[in-house]
């Protein structure tokens, strides 16, 4: 992996988002080096925080393979943070529900998004071992929300009731966003 000039792609740059809405191909531990992996996460994690973010996929940056990395503080306030390569959501619950979310790739936009309480998800670590993370509540919204990514979809394409905030400004209602995302 060559050393990157990180920048969250958005889609207010049409180019970005066409990559952004493809579907990205899966991690081959074989063509990169334990340290280059490390490197990875650690620059993902970084920009991620630096973003304010508590989720982030690897297309979001620019890499055509499916990994993210998402931190959440626990009741205590620490941070616990996943790596996850070759995602897949095994198992969801029955009952969903309606939050707002928002994305990194899709500035100041908000909308409610309808996901599964709890989901368990499979794929990768770090080091290629296989592991499943059974998730509830935000933890099982943001893998949702990054297996979408690795898939092509933004949240835009599944929210109701999307509102722009701009600096100290009450939210806009956007009434006619297209479904396509286009903003």
């Amino acid at each position: 992996m060559k050393e990157k000039n990180f920048k969250i792609l958005t889609i207010e740059n049409k180019s970005e988002e066409k990559f952004l809405r493809r579907k990205t191909s899966d991690f081959d531990f074989e063509k990169f080096s334990k340290k280059e992996i490390r490197d990875l996460c650690q620059e993902m994690r970084s920009e991620m925080l630096k973003a304010k973010g508590i989720g982030l996929s690897a297309n979001q940056i620019g890499y055509d393979f499916k990994m993210f990395v998402a931190g959440l503080p626990d009741k205590n306030g620490i941070t616990k943070f996943f790596y996850v390569f070759n995602p897949k959501i095994e198992k969801t619950s029955k009952e969903k529900e309606f939050l707002e979310e928002g994305c990194l790739s899709v500035p100041e936009i908000f909308g409610e998004v309808e996901r599964f309480k709890k989901v368990a998800v499979s794929g990768q670590d770090k080091n290629g071992k296989y592991i499943k993370i059974e998730a509830k509540g935000l933890l099982a919204r943001v893998f949702q929300h990054e297996a979408d990514h690795l898939n092509g979809i933004l949240f835009i394409d599944k929210a109701k009731n999307l509102r722009k905030f701009r600096d100290n400004e009450e939210a806009i209602s956007l009434r006619e966003i297209p479904r396509s995302g286009r903003i």
